[in-house]
C-alpha cells in the first residue's frame, strides 16, 4: 500500500502533462536557474524525491510526487482540465 503524505508547506509546481522530469521540474519551480545547474545538483545528491535522495535527472515525477532542495519542498500538481 502506498502512503500519500500531503505537505502543506510545499510549493506547488503545476504541470499540464502526465509527468515531468526532475531536472525540468527544478527549472519550472525556479529551484535551479538552468538545466545544467539542475543536472549538477541532482548528480551531486543534493535533491530528494519523495523523501529519498535521487541522482537520476530524468526521474519522472507525477502529480502527488514531491522533491526537496535546500530545505524547500516542491509538490507536483496536475493541471485541471477545463
Amino acid at each position: 500500500m502506498k502512503v500519500v503524505v500531503k505537505r502543506k508547506d510545499a510549493i506547488p509546481v503545476e504541470i499540464s502533462t502526465d509527468y515531468i522530469k526532475l531536472q525540468d521540474a527544478m527549472k519550472l519551480a525556479n529551484a535551479a536557474a538552468t538545466g545544467g545547474e539542475a543536472k549538477l545538483l541532482i548528480q551531486d545528491g543534493q535533491v530528494s524525491v519523495n523523501g529519498e535522495i535521487c541522482q537520476m535527472r530524468g526521474k519522472k515525477l507525477y502529480p502527488g510526487d514531491w522533491f526537496a532542495y535546500q530545505g524547500q519542498t516542491y509538490r507536483i500538481c496536475g493541471h485541471a482540465a477545463g
